[in-house]
């Protein structure tokens, strides 16, 4: 699994001209799922995302959690996340999981964000054309891989 996170004002998603989900203060997570992805890959990113210190604390340093800060999530799928631009100039996407993988562990990491945070948890809508607009605060944006574990 990869992430692209990125610490947020605010955040939202439309499909079709209708905010599906929308948040105040957190975390925007954009979730790139690949077919070699395990529960396991889930836990350990979900935990360490909750526990991410990057929200400033009174001194400006950033110290806090999002559970400090009493924070939001929204989580978009984007198999975009695992394109390979090896050779040529169009993308593959060979490493991404097919749907019928994709969604079950989209889902699942998201059901598993929200019980180990107890926050809010919005989402987008696996496979829609949809429009994500935020409000980078700093900007922080954070990747991580789960295969990696940096």
């Amino acid at each position: 699994m990869r992430v692209v996170i990125q610490r947020v004002k605010n955040a939202s998603v439309t499909i079709d001209g209708n905010i599906k989900s929308q948040i105040e203060q957190g975390l925007l997570i954009l979730l790139g799922i690949e077919s070699s992805d395990t529960p396991e890959d889930i836990e350990w990113l979900c935990r360490k995302i909750n526990n991410l210190r990057i929200f400033s604390d009174e001194k400006g340093l950033m110290n806090l959690s999002i559970q400090d800060v009493k924070g939001a999530y929204l989580v978009v799928s984007q198999f975009t996340l695992h394109a390979s631009t090896k050779k040529g100039n169009r993308p593959s996407y060979i490493k991404a999981a097919k749907p019928d993988f994709a969604i079950p562990m989209y889902e699942a990491f998201v059901q598993h964000l929200e019980t180990i945070s107890n926050l809010k948890v919005g989402t987008g809508e696996f496979g829609a054309d949809m429009k994500v607009a935020l409000l980078n605060d700093g900007p922080v944006t954070i990747i991580i891989d789960s295969k990696s574990k940096e």
